[in-house]
């Protein structure tokens, strides 16, 4: 007989223990890949091959498509990914959210105590984080099968029950509107629970103990597979128009796959049957299904492989019907950079990476900024106020990306889940965003002062200018050599950079002495002189944050040059 409360509180129990191997399975992984996945993500190119590729290898690290698909859609909000790039990584997110499956197949279930008694007294005690990791991978495993075994368990009084077994009658996906309903199922589970991988396991689990069939059980996994889709969606919401057509490409590509194997179904269920061994119905001596859940990982995995090799060729033609279901709206504003999904939950390895292409955006501005400025310092420039503008609202922008760098790194740094090298780069990143800030804030004021001098309608005398001009080109030569990191691993050592700084100091004491000579042969007034002053200040300064921003980039810790 069944007890409904019994059975309840350990079904979600053991669905409990399984998202958290599944969570600690995706956090170790991150931590054992190291820069892998920030240079997989950085290599995404126009290769439509390589795109999902760089999705299938994410995806198996993460052990979550929708968070691979929550960080391309974050991506391509903030431009630096483009949708058919968004759209190839997110197919192979798709592929490689199927080795799941495989790994729920296997069966060591009842080695789950065993597997967790191995991995957790290294996981907790070890002051080696590889092995730490390790281990909490072997946890993690050991969590995912004995969560799985605790609802095979709990679900077992299903199959003797009259009520469940003429739901399953009705369920049993065997005519259209059945497959339909099942699909329907399988899809608001899933966006119920947030977890296509939980309700894979939940399915399974069923599957097992013999309380669906194969085809119900394919048919919800059909529905779970559009139903993942609604996360990237979520996270679209309020983002730009590229990130809100990578989601919908997401949903509308699981879709279109969905019914085309409904409109095969009672094919495509005999196919995956012949292919795996093992009969899916076969009962052994304990009443459970052995082979069914190899069946349900197989079907899972050749949907998503074959549905994917049959768009790529397509994948220009699924962009501009995605285009069409979203068209760009006139005198709509492109958007900065937004943060998708909590940092309290996104994976450290995933946040890091975005922090990092978001402070390469802010590089961008600065970089913007000081050109400006030296375009702003030559007295026959046109447009004046126009530029002027523009450096102030770089400079605005400079500051909302400082704040959202620092505030988002802290909370995610407060998950727990970082491993050192992970925590010092991520405190590095504040620190460097922290100092382009302060460049931007001095170009900016290099300006403010180019128009106190307008303003009073006061000049300098040619060599004040030449000296000027000479020394803001110097600096931002500086700028963009230490800049090189942003972009590739080919920079200049931490020596060089020193004696290029310890030079443009040389060359500021050089400006300073001719400053003073000018003085006091009195070819410059008081309040010219003070703004040439301020002028040579502001770019020593913008110097020396230049040098503070190397050392955080490389995790050093030197005093300011």
């Amino acid at each position: 007989m069944i007890e409904p409360f019994k059975m309840g509180y350990t079904a979600i129990g053991g669905l409990g223990i399984f998202i958290l191997g599944m969570k600690y399975l995706s956090d170790s992984l991150q931590s054992l890949s190291g820069g892998m996945i920030r240079k997989a993500i950085s290599s995404v190119t126009t290769n439509r091959f390589l795109a999902v590729l760089v999705g299938l290898f994410v995806t198996t690290f993460v052990q979550s498509s929708s968070i691979t698909t929550v960080m391309v859609v974050g991506l391509t909000n903030a431009g630096l990914m483009q949708l058919t790039q968004a759209i190839g990584v997110i197919l192979g997110a798709n592929i490689g959210t199927t080795i799941t499956g495989w790994i729920l197949a296997v069966k060591v279930g009842k080695y789950g105590l065993l597997l967790i008694a191995l991995g957790v007294f290294p996981m907790l005690f070890s002051k080696n984080d590889r092995i730490s990791a390790s281990s909490k991978v072997i946890v993690a495993l050991g969590l995912i099968f004995f969560g799985l075994e605790i609802m095979s368990g709990a679900f077992k009084p299903l199959r003797s029950d009259e009520s469940f077994m003429n739901l399953m009658l009705t369920l049993d996906a065997q005519s259209l509107l059945s497959i339909l309903g099942c699909v329907a199922i399988g899809c608001m589970m899933t966006i119920v629970i947030q977890s296509s991988s939980a309700m894979l396991g939940i399915t399974m689990a069923l599957a097992v103990t013999g309380a669906i069939p194969l085809y119900t059980a394919i048919a919800l996994v059909l529905g779970e597979n559009i139903g993942t889709t609604i996360t990237a969606q979520l996270a679209a919401i309020g983002g730009s128009i590229a990130s809100r057509r990578a989601a919908m490409a997401h949903s509308v590509f699981n879709v279109l796959g969905g019914f085309i194997i409904i409109a095969i179904f009672s094919p495509y269920v005999s196919m995956i049957e012949e292919f795996v061994p093992g009969l899916a119905n076969y009962v052994d001596a304990e009443g459970n299904r052995p082979y069914v859940a190899a069946h349900i990982a197989m079907a899972h995995t050749f949907f998503n492989v074959t549905a994917t090799l049959i768009m790529l060729p397509f994948l220009n033609h699924l962009a501009n019907l995605v285009i069409r279901m979203i068209p760009e709206k006139e005198g709509a504003e492109k958007g900065s950079f937004k943060y998708i999904g909590s940092p309290g939950t996104m994976p450290v390895a995933m946040g890091i990476t975005m922090v990092f292409e978001e402070l390469k955006r802010m590089q961008s501005r600065v970089h913007k900024i000081l050109r400006h400025a030296d375009s702003f310092l030559h007295r026959d420039l046109k447009g004046r106020d126009r530029f002027y503008r523009k450096v102030k609202e770089l400079e605005d922008e400079t500051d909302v990306m400082q704040h959202e760098i620092t505030s988002f790194t802290v909370t995610l740094m407060q998950s727990g889940s970082a491993n050192k090298d992970q925590s010092d780069r991520a405190y590095s990143y504040i620190r460097a965003a922290d100092e382009l800030e302060s460049i931007a804030d001095y170009a900016a004021s290099l300006c403010s002062y180019m128009r106190r001098l307008e303003k009073h309608e006061l000049d300098f005398t040619e060599g004040g200018w030449k000296d000027l001009h000479n020394f803001h080109h110097e600096v931002f030569s500086f700028f963009t050599q230490v800049c090189r990191a942003f972009n590739d691993e080919d920079v200049s050592s931490t020596r060089k950079i020193y004696d290029e700084a310890n030079r443009l100091n040389d060359l500021a004491d050089e400006v300073r002495k001719a400053h003073l000579v000018r003085m006091k042969g009195g070819s410059c007034g008081a309040l010219p002189a003070l703004t040439f002053s301020d002028m040579a200040v502001a770019l020593r300064r913008i110097k020396n944050h230049t040098v503070n921003l190397h050392e955080a980039l490389f995790h050093e810790s030197s005093s300011e040059a």
